[in-house]
């Protein structure tokens, strides 16, 4: 309408002074395109409660978020991360061989007040499969200890477990984690068990390359028949601590963890439209804390 109304004028302009007047001359076709492109939008960062966090974007590794994304901190049990990896990671692995359940297991949910428990029975015979959803879903570091024993080397229990968690930090040095060390198999460290939101954001995309990983994280619920002592059978329910699957559209896992100093952490990972986000958050202030923060994180990661 503008250059409508400047013909109308010169043209007036021209009656009057009885002179020969150019007609205007259009915008420049840039010029109108830039009028009419709507506004940039500029996507907020989020703020949330946890002390460190990180989101990539998991098919390219591009950052799209970092708070104290290569601070240190203690993991609690996203530590089961690497127990699951390094189990997983075994050749020629079986995932229908049987455990049997030892009583140093459940003594060890008795020793330690932070550990939490897949209710093993002592002369229970589980899968290993089995204990990946006992380790995963309820958190149990009985069954963090189960596997550890399982796939360790050594002629005692105490020599499995040490050379267990050699082989958790050996697989931490191999995917390029330079901030992270494990002193236990669970989480519950003895004073140099930690890492940050970018390494273990880097090891659940690592771990989420296994379809068996996959599937497991993903479980909201499961129930499991294991053999007794006696030769009988009895079911194990267990259900995911992870409140994602279900409260977030998406969500495809990871992990939860919890601890006097790692607080609350999560990691998390949601697929949206071919587009999957991954991530961490360390030292959060409640599990609803945690929840939020994870959830900010992956509604920005997903606009970016």
């Amino acid at each position: 309408m503008r250059h409508v109304s400047a013909i109308v004028v010169t043209a007036g302009a021209v009656m009057v002074a009885g002179a020969f007047v150019a007609p205007a001359q259009a915008a420049p076709a840039r010029d109108a395109a830039a009028q009419a492109a709507p506004a940039a939008v500029t996507l907020k960062t989020p703020t949330i409660a946890a002390k460190g966090g990180f989101v990539m974007n998991n098919a390219t590794g591009k950052a799209l978020y970092t708070k104290a994304a290569d601070t240190r901190r203690s993991t609690g049990s996203t530590t089961k991360i690497m127990t699951a990896k390094v189990v997983l990671d075994q050749k020629n692995l079986n995932l229908d061989a049987k455990v049997t359940v030892q009583k140093a297991y459940s003594d060890y949910i008795v020793d330690n007040n932070w550990a939490s428990s897949a209710r093993l029975i002592v002369g229970d015979k589980v899968t290993v499969r089995q204990l990946l959803y006992g380790l995963m879903l309820p958190s149990g570091c009985d069954a963090a200890y189960a596997l550890a024993d399982k796939f360790g080397t050594g002629k005692t229990r105490a020599e499995r477990v040490k050379s267990f968690i050699g082989k958790m930090n050996a697989t931490a040095k191999r995917l390029g984690m330079t901030n992270t060390h494990f002193d236990s198999f669970d989480g519950i460290g003895h004073g140099a068990n930690y890492s940050t939101p970018r390494d273990l954001t880097k090891l659940a995309s690592s771990a989420m390359k296994s379809s068996t990983f996959r599937t497991v994280v993903k479980t909201k619920k499961t129930r499991q028949t294991v053999t007794t002592k006696s030769g009988g059978y009895r079911y194990m329910d267990w259900e995911n601590t992870n409140k994602l699957l279900g409260g977030y559209s998406g969500a495809i896992g990871v992990k939860t963890g919890s601890g006097p100093e790692a607080k609350y952490c999560l990691v998390f990972a949601a697929t949206r439209n071919g587009k999957t986000v991954i991530g961490t958050v360390l030292t959060s202030t409640s599990p609803e804390a945690r929840l939020a923060d994870a959830k900010k994180l992956m509604d920005y990661g997903f606009k970016k």
